[in-house]
């Protein structure tokens, strides 16, 4: 049922991030955008308390229609906002974007050590510290092809409801007062658009919105750009569902993997924070090389390493790796789309996180049926070309740079031999 309702969830995303985004901020602006669709959030953590295929599926459906115009919302938001900063202060509008990012993922990166910790410090009180057998070991990590993993966890004897109830409690909680934060104390950035003279004098008509996000595509730069959401998307399946399965289930038990959890987002949120600070001094081009330079070397590690429980460090060090290479794609990426397609931020946005949702679907799908080694190739090669894709696109636009000063001199050639002849 977990692997159905994720399944569920970026499908509909898929669909979602299609059509619903460009529509709903048009119509709602992105504060209310973000508000709606938090709700539809909550309503698949409130199913939770009586979990079944029912409640289930059709929350999942929910999840999955507002997670598109959610993030799109979000990352049109901080675009805006971080171009209107950078006009106020007379600074560089990638620059100032690019830190508004960082900011934005250290916060929600962030979330994923808080949530960790708590269902870790409620889920420990019935913790079942199950000893792993030898032969199961002798299996794990990137041997395994879905004959173990699960075994482990299945071991784990399910909490109690009270404790289910507890968690789910605090989980709801903090999204009542998610929504709450956002519709009352979050300012409506259309009205900061209007105040600023950025306003457009008429809307467009709603075949013109919904085709936006495709009609984009004939842009060369987003046919390229798309496999970074897409690879995102495939190393954060990875992560969340063969790592978690495959090397800490299966070596240490399910009761790990909250804690491990916790030093990926930690690692995430403060780089995401500090690559958006110092990009401006590095380049993004730098900070792209670094990343895959690193995904590449744990992936090398997961392929020839055994994990064992006497490794224990070696457990935490990967997913800490991980997160310092996450926060480049979470940071940069959505910086480029804003910066490159300023224009049609809504639109961009849309398609990067239909690529995203794609890349998780895809690795769900194939979740069962391959072994690890073979989705570590397949993260290889994925990489190599998104890589390829992304040096391709600085390159376009290192070439478009250079031949606007050469026009522009052109331009004025005619006006001086002009004056010389009078």
């Amino acid at each position: 049922m977990g692997v159905a309702t994720l399944s569920t969830i970026y499908c509909t995303m898929m669909l979602s991030s299609m059509f619903l985004p460009p529509i709903l901020i048009k119509r709602f602006g992105c504060k209310w955008t973000m508000a709606g669709a938090m709700c539809c959030y909550m309503t698949f953590s409130l199913a939770n308390f009586y979990a079944t295929w029912y409640t289930l599926i059709p929350t999942s459906v929910l999840l999955g229609l507002g997670a598109g115009p959610l993030w799109s919302a979000q990352c049109t938001y901080i675009t805006i906002m971080g171009n209107l900063q950078a006009q106020k202060k007379g600074k560089i509008p990638r620059d100032v974007v690019t830190q508004y990012f960082g900011i934005f993922f250290l916060i929600f990166q962030s979330s994923g050590v808080w949530g960790n910790l708590i269902s870790s410090l409620v889920f420990s009180q019935a913790s079942n510290k199950d000893t792993i057998p030898e032969d199961q070991l002798m299996l794990c990590g990137a041997k395994d092809c879905g004959s173990v993993g699960t075994e482990a966890s299945n071991s784990t004897h399910r909490p109690s409801q009270q404790l289910v109830y507890i968690l789910l409690g605090i989980f709801n909680g903090s999204s009542v007062l998610a929504i709450l934060l956002v519709s009352v104390f979050l300012e409506s950035v259309e009205s900061k658009l209007v105040n600023d003279g950025d306003a457009r004098s008429r809307p467009p008509p709603i075949w013109s919105v919904v085709l936006s996000t495709f009609t984009l595509f004939k842009d060369k730069r987003l046919c390229f750009l798309i496999l970074l959401p897409l690879y995102s998307g495939f190393h954060q399946g990875f992560l969340y569902g063969e790592y978690t399965k495959s090397y800490v289930t299966c070596a240490l038990g399910i009761r790990f993997v909250g804690y491990i959890m916790i030093c990926f987002s930690g690692f995430t949120s403060t780089c995401s924070m500090l690559y958006g600070k110092i990009s401006k001094y590095t380049g993004r081009i730098a900070l792209y090389a670094m990343g895959a330079t690193i995904h590449l070397s744990c992936f090398l590690t997961l392929l020839l390493w055994r994990p064992t429980p006497a490794q224990l460090p070696v457990f935490f060090v990967i997913p800490a790796l991980w997160g310092m290479a996450d926060a480049v794609w979470q940071t940069q990426n959505n910086s480029l789309y804003g910066v490159l397609f300023e224009a049609k931020k809504e639109a961009a946005f849309a398609n990067y996180r239909l690529g995203e949702a794609m890349g998780f679907l895809v690795a769900f799908g194939y979740s069962s049926f391959l072994c690890v080694s073979t989705k570590l190739y397949i993260l290889f090669g994925m990489l190599s070309v998104t890589i390829t894709a992304y040096g391709t696109v600085e390159y376009m636009e290192s070439r478009a740079a250079s031949q606007v000063p050469a026009v522009a001199e052109e331009r004025n050639q005619p006006k001086k031999e002009g004056k010389a002849e009078m």
